[in-house]
């Protein structure tokens, strides 16, 4: 394994990790929530990760398991990894409280509503940023097995899920800015609940790195495009619809398929 692919691995989730910082820089100098456009945006990160990951990431993954298993157990093997990565993602939704869900849906606008300083919210962005860093590992791991396997792949999945990590940053920074009414102490809890994206990639390189083979890789794969459907459909869509009109979100959602598509085109 080369080196410069770590590094860009590492480089792409990193990057995507951070992107909650865009989150929180946004929510303290623009006047208006863009809802049109996080509509749009979401719905575009979610066709992306859709349409790369039944077109792409299964299809990778079977190679690897078929060759290694053959064809039946190969391909048995991939949905079952598939169906386990929505399972381990779900779990993860399942044991976070509703109250600090970080895609829970926060406005510009509130930043500028005066709010009573206290302990709850302070509570409640904490544990959003600690939501959001529980999420993130998963993802960063997704982003740097990818990235690792084939950079231009990778570089499609870290801009589709920093898409989706705007929205948290704004989540993260607008409970704890009433608490505290520090923005400087906002914006750094925001943007470093990001950073568990590189740890989770990390973690994933020094634990299974050692013990890659094309059966490692094609579980990993397929569990990869598990995590990504599931976070499309339950977290993306949800939110890209509340913030917009429905058919944006959807707008959104084919257009990002549809960059997929020929993005994918041009390196057969």
């Amino acid at each position: 394994m080369e080196f410069d692919s770590v590094i860009l691995a590492f480089g792409l989730t990193l990057f995507a990790g951070l992107s909650t910082g865009i989150g929180s820089a946004i929510a303290f100098f623009a006047k208006r929530t863009n809802t049109k456009f996080l509509s749009v945006s979401l719905g575009f990160s979610a066709g992306v990760m859709i349409y790369v990951s039944f077109v792409e990431i299964i299809q990778k993954a079977s190679d690897s398991l078929v060759t290694f298993l053959g064809h039946t157990e190969g391909w048995m093997v991939t949905v079952a990894s598939f169906f386990g990565g929505i399972l381990l993602i779900g779990i993860i939704d399942k044991f976070i409280p509703s109250i600090e869900n970080p895609h829970e849906l926060r406005d510009v606008e509130e930043m500028n509503t005066p709010q009573d300083k206290n302990q709850k919210l302070m509570r409640m962005g904490l544990f959003t940023a600690l939501a959001i860093a529980i999420h993130n590992f998963p993802e960063g791991l997704a982003t740097f097995t990818a990235a690792l396997n084939d950079p231009s792949l990778g570089i499609a999945i870290a801009v589709a899920i920093a898409i989706h990590n705007i929205p948290e940053g704004i989540a993260v920074s607008v409970p704890v800015y009433y608490a505290t009414g520090d923005k400087k102490k906002a914006f750094l809890l925001s943007f470093l609940s990001g950073i568990a994206e590189p740890v989770g990639a990390l973690i994933g390189y020094l634990i299974l790195m050692p013990f890659m083979s094309e059966l490692v890789f094609g579980i990993l794969f397929a569990a990869v495009a598990g995590i990504m459907v599931f976070i499309s459909l339950d977290e993306l869509l949800p939110t890209a619809q509340k913030y917009g009109e429905h058919h944006l979100s959807i707008y959104g959602l084919v257009g990002g398929m549809a960059v997929m598509a020929i993005s994918l085109l041009f390196f057969l």
